[in-house]
């Protein structure tokens, strides 16, 4: 598994990423895309509406499972990435390219209360340990 270091993650599976416009843009990371199998379908949240951190606001349908996606910080949705829906199998082709939205974040401090790269992959290698 690779987890990108310039990326920050919560422990259900999101990465997040602080771009140089203020957005946060988000996606699900390589162990999810690997634990969901080929996905099927992606429900995007909705542009405009405000999440506060930790609420679904996704969903991501495997031919496994269907598993909600979470906002890894609070704010309001400003982008979704449209062509997941004609083409969803871009999450396990690139999951770390493939973003499914980005987020106007309230406070961008909160970004790091999510987990390193390091901190992430110990927590993947533990629960499969």
């Amino acid at each position: 598994m690779t987890a990108p270091h310039h990326l920050r993650y919560s422990k259900t599976h999101e990465w997040a990423r602080l771009d140089d416009d203020g957005l946060v843009t988000v996606g699900i990371t390589h162990h999810a895309q690997e634990q969901l199998g080929d996905m099927v379908y992606v429900e995007l949240p909705e542009v405009g509406r405000a999440y506060k951190a930790g609420t679904e606001c996704a969903v991501v349908e495997s031919v496994k499972a269907a598993a909600d996606v979470y906002a890894p910080v609070g704010g309001t949705v400003v982008a979704v990435n449209e062509l997941l829906e004609a083409h969803p199998e871009q999450l396990n082709q690139d999951p770390y390219g493939a973003w499914i939205f980005k987020l106007k974040p309230e406070n961008a401090e909160d970004l790091k209360r999510l987990l390193s790269a390091a901190q992430y992959q110990s927590m993947v290698d533990a629960d499969e340990g």
